[in-house]
């Protein structure tokens, strides 16, 4: 008999009678799903062992031509709740909170296992998703739900369970990497590269889910709960987006050589679970700084298995089409041959800590007043919060001057004119509780005219 959370082989000499699929949804991913399904149904009919036949499609509104997607147009129906009651497997592709969780809940109800590329659910209420599926004794796979064509989720879930992992870091959203790509490649503002990213399709006309993390960091919570065996919620994620980030943030970064990347960063520690979502410097040396336009990649770094990269394209139509398709292979096999995939594991239950326990590091740029015990005064603060200085720079500024600006680690340099100076300060790595309240008491000084740039630091 066949194990449970085991991939089944295809029943060779089972029956002809096809597996009966319901695809909601027929947007961008929706229409390579059933367009791939049907061109290739003769392949995967041969790896299934079974046919694949697509019994209805559920649309919004009906009348619009869907040829190219090679499904007979009197199967497209807006009657989704009836179509997910006469479907061996369901594959949602239609987004959001609902009616997707309705949906799905009523398709498990009526036997069907469960496909999925709806992370925001999956961040939100994976929990209730799960619970169904083992009530009902069926299938729920997502790994289109992050990173697009990258297989990533099976990894974490199969490949990689009998081993610990430690940390998860990676670029997982497209549309923010080609907009810091192109402030970095080109020298573009922040929203020039966006309109640049909206005309070549790898931004909504809303890009707020994308540029304030929230897409991140639904994925982010995804990985964590598969990487630690612990339940992590999108409201667990710590998220800032890339709306703040400048022209002279990337400056400042390529100086240090150095690319600034929205980086989802999941660890493990003695404490707990971090789960976070930001921007960060990372060293040009890094792998993840090679990662261009629209692009994923993803870093696991596990005890035995070490240190694993994963890359490719994050979204697009036929890139996510074959992450389903995968997934429901996988699901027709356990249908044919027996067994189930695997369920939740959260026998862990790891806390989830606050930002402010994270480990990371700072860099700070201050602008000074260039006179003597500058450095002594800033070093102090960062003493009497517990912060050790990695690296410090300074360098003067005489606004009489038309000269490029000195650089110095001198402490009285420029003084004459009334100058003043940038302080560049990199920090060890301490927890960002600490470093926050560095900044807080930088900025509170007499001396430090402003805080003109705070980022974290990673990969270094």
């Amino acid at each position: 008999m066949s194990q449970p959370n085991q991939d089944v082989a295809p029943d060779q000499g089972g029956s002809d009678q096809p597996l009966r699929v319901a695809l909601l949804g027929c947007g961008v991913v929706g229409s390579s799903v059933a367009r791939l399904l049907t061109r290739n149904g003769e392949d995967l009919a041969a790896r299934v062992g079974r046919p694949l036949e697509i019994v209805g499609v559920a649309v919004r509104r009906l009348g619009r031509d869907r040829s190219d997607t090679g499904v007979p147009a009197d199967r497209f129906t807006t009657e989704a709740e009836e179509l997910v009651t006469r479907a061996d497997i369901v594959i949602e592709v239609i987004g959001g909170i609902e009616p997707a969780r309705s949906l799905i809940l009523r398709a498990m109800e009526h036997g069907a296992s469960v496909v999925t590329a709806n992370k925001a659910l999956l961040a939100q209420d994976g929990p209730t998703l799960y619970d169904a599926a083992q009530r009902h004794g069926v299938d729920l796979y997502y790994e289109a739900a992050v990173a697009g064509a990258i297989p990533l989720l099976r990894p974490l879930r199969v490949s990689l369970v009998g081993d610990r992992v430690r940390r998860v870091l990676g670029i997982v959203n497209g549309t923010t990497n080609y907009v810091l790509d192109k402030m970095d490649s080109t020298g573009a503002g922040f929203a020039e590269a966006v309109e640049q990213a909206q005309s070549l399709g790898y931004a909504e006309a809303d890009p707020t889910a994308d540029v304030e993390g929230f897409d991140a960091a639904a994925k982010a919570a995804i990985l964590a709960s598969l990487a630690f065996h612990t339940r992590v919620s999108g409201q667990d994620v710590y998220r800032e987006g890339i709306t703040e980030v400048t022209a002279a943030d990337v400056a400042a970064a390529a100086a240090m050589d150095c690319v600034v990347k929205l980086l989802a960063i999941c660890e493990r520690t003695e404490a707990g679970v971090s789960v976070r979502v930001h921007t960060a410097m990372i060293p040009r040396s890094h792998p993840l700084a090679g990662v261009r336009e629209a692009y994923n990649a993803v870093f696991v770094e596990a005890e035995a298995a070490g240190q694993l990269m994963f890359y490719g394209p994050g979204a697009g139509g036929d890139p996510t089409a074959s992450a389903v398709l995968g997934d429901v292979v996988a699901v027709a096999r356990h249908l044919v041959g027996g067994g189930l995939g695997p369920r939740e594991s959260t026998y862990a239950s790891l806390p989830i800590l606050a930002m402010g326990q994270a480990l990371t590091r700072y860099y700070i740029s201050l602008d000074v007043t260039d006179r003597p015990g500058v450095l002594a005064q800033v070093a102090t603060v960062f003493a009497d919060q517990g912060v050790s200085i990695q690296q410090v720079h300074q360098q003067v500024r005489d606004p009489q001057a038309t000269d490029t600006p000195e650089s110095s680690t001198s402490e009285g340099a420029g003084q004459a004119g009334g100058s003043n100076a940038e302080l560049v300060i990199v920090t060890h790595t301490a927890t960002d509780a600490a470093l926050s309240a560095t900044v807080d008491a930088l900025s509170a000084l007499p001396i430090v005219r402003g805080v003109t740039s705070v980022m974290r630091v990673e990969g270094g």
